[in-house]
């Protein structure tokens, strides 16, 4: 894998809103699956899957002690680059499009019309 795919590779893994609560959570620490969905409000189910997805993508890996499995990030050095982001993301305003009411393609309408016919 070259360095832009590499690239591509991370940040699709990190443009989720539910994995990047779930690292931001984490941080440094060690966290269980029920302190992840304690803290950060989304249910078993989808913070397990989120998880594995980290886990696959060689973000996170796992501990287990006893019956509890633990996560934590598998470089912490990824918390820097989040926040570097996260600076260069407060300058950028989001331009946010005028709520417009659905509309047919043209090729789309046309047919439509037909068929109405």
């Amino acid at each position: 894998m070259d360095d832009i795919q590499g690239l591509e590779y991370l940040f699709q893994t990190l443009s989720d809103r539910n994995r990047l609560k779930i690292i931001q959570y984490i941080g440094s620490k060690t966290c269980s699956v029920s302190e992840l969905v304690e803290a950060t409000g989304l249910s078993q189910p989808l913070v397990s899957h989120h998880l594995k997805d980290l886990r696959d993508k060689q973000v996170l890996e796992t501990e287990r002690k006893g019956p509890f499995v633990y996560h934590k990030l598998k470089d912490i050095r990824i918390l820097d680059a989040l926040g570097i982001f996260s600076e260069i993301a407060g300058k950028i305003s989001v331009v946010k499009y005028p709520e417009r009411a659905f509309t047919f393609p043209l090729w789309c309408k046309a047919h439509w019309e037909q068929e109405r016919r």
